[in-house]
């Protein structure tokens, strides 16, 4: 089910490849990266993967994430570490915590370089829309992800809130 090919990690929801710069983890994309990511933490990502599509909710705490962003973006991709497995928030309210309008809440998701370990899958619309996905795959793996996790969805691609 797994294989590593370099900085390659397949997944149930497609193949993802690890971007690593000065021993810290800034993106995990469906593009292969400029160089050979580090052997070190392709391992670190690849037990995470396989524990968090067995079901397990695992720890960040292991893994030297530094996605680029601007200072906004950043804010918004920290609080998605708060939003646990099995559980969405909507882009309204983080917009309410951030300060901030839910339109530049989605775009920052959408511009997350860390789908999955940051979990934007977890945010939806006001009426539980499921809307975008930034990783590969897009709504069709968010959905995915949410229902791996417990989330109910109802058949017009809608969470039950």
């Amino acid at each position: 089910m797994w294989s590593i090919w370099m900085s390659e990690l397949s997944t149930p929801i497609g193949g993802y490849w690890l971007h690593t710069r000065g021993g810290r983890i800034v993106a995990l994309t469906g593009a292969p990266p400029a160089e050979r990511a580090d052997a070190g933490l392709v391992a670190l990502v690849r037990e995470w993967l396989e524990r968090y599509f067995s079901g397990g909710e695992p720890s960040l705490e292991a893994l030297s994430l530094f996605p680029a962003g601007t200072g906004f973006q950043q804010r918004v991709w920290e609080a998605l570490r708060g939003i646990p497995r099995g559980r969405v928030a909507r882009y309204g309210d983080m917009a309410r915590e951030l300060g901030s309008a839910p339109r530049a809440v989605g775009r920052a998701l959408g511009g997350n370089p860390l789908p999955i370990l940051l979990p934007c899958h977890r945010v939806v619309a006001a009426n539980g829309a499921l809307c975008g996905y930034s990783g590969p795959g897009g709504v069709a793996a968010k959905r995915f992800l949410l229902e791996l996790e417990g989330v109910s969805i109802r058949e017009n691609a809608r969470v039950n809130l």
